[in-house]
């Protein structure tokens, strides 16, 4: 008597479409010795990632697919990203052969992308339907210019972004708020070993620029800025001691000015410190010296 075993499989239908990319796989070498308890995109302002800033920002535009890069400390990536979907980088990629890795999964509706360090409430449904509407392949979010250290791009008289950075040209003088949109078939033209992008984009046609009004945004991308961010978004939380910026999992009652507590630190009452950082690793609590900040 012959037996045949049937087995069921439950089918799933997984998009693999991708609304939104976050770049969150740069070394913190601006963040200087904060990288050894947290890669930039973990560290928090009112208990929340800066991960989960960027991409809460992208999902009130209605992105459902919302993936970031890693490459330092990509475990604690993992550990935060929730819903975001971590493609790791064995080897530092920078700004173009990401984009190019993905671009396969792009949609017809394009792909929006920013930085993991920039905490803004992004103009993201103007930027894509100007884009959509005009036919473009790609384009950069620029507002008018603020003054100081910022970068001043200019756009040509069809506003296309004038490269490289610095060209003065008939419109401008705007920034870039870190913010982007690609077609597929852009990404799709980037070269595999691209590193900087913007060594890309000076060859191609369609780069465009898309002004914006101005807008609050911080970036957040060196210790000096993580506390003034605090301050600014969660006094109470992080920013609670003046000067200072306290992980929602250390616990202090120090007396301690122009210092930064990473998760796990705790300082008793009665200590006295400044320009300091706290963080906790495998061989205990220590200490780094902050200069500057």
């Amino acid at each position: 008597m012959e037996m045949h075993c049937a087995k069921q499989y439950k089918l799933v239908t997984v998009s693999e479409t991708i609304d939104a990319f976050i770049f969150a796989a740069g070394l913190g070498t601006r963040m200087g010795p904060l990288s050894l308890a947290l890669p930039k995109p973990a560290w928090t302002l009112g208990g929340r990632p800066l991960l989960h800033w960027a991409a809460d920002s992208l999902k009130g535009a209605g992105c459902k697919k919302i993936a970031c890069n890693a490459h330092h400390n990509v475990g604690a990536m993992r550990a935060i990203a929730q819903d975001v979907e971590v493609i790791e980088e064995k080897t530092l990629l920078g700004t173009g052969a990401p984009l190019k890795r993905i671009a396969h999964r792009i949609g017809p509706a394009g792909l929006l992308v920013c930085n993991a360090d920039i905490v803004a409430d992004m103009p993201w449904a103007m930027l894509r339907e100007e884009c959509v509407s005009k036919g473009t392949s790609s384009a950069w979010l620029l507002v008018p210019h603020t003054g100081g250290d910022w970068t001043r791009l200019y756009l040509d008289a069809d506003g296309r972004v004038l490269l490289p950075l610095g060209t003065i040209g008939p419109q401008g003088p705007y920034q870039f708020t870190g913010a982007s949109w690609w077609s597929a078939e852009m990404a799709a033209s980037i070269p595999d070993d691209c590193f900087d992008i913007r060594d890309f984009l000076a060859q191609a046609n369609g780069h465009f620029g898309v002004v914006a009004a101005p807008f609050p945004w911080l970036e957040i991308g060196s210790p000096s800025q993580l506390i003034s961010a605090a301050a600014a978004l969660a006094p109470l939380d992080e920013g609670r001691a003046p000067s200072c910026y306290i992980h929602p999992e250390a616990k202090t009652d120090a007396m301690i000015s122009r210092c930064i507590l990473g998760p796990g630190v705790t300082l008793d009452k009665g200590m006295k410190d400044r320009d300091a950082f706290w963080y906790v690793d495998g061989e205990g609590q220590k200490r780094v010296e902050l200069a500057g900040i």
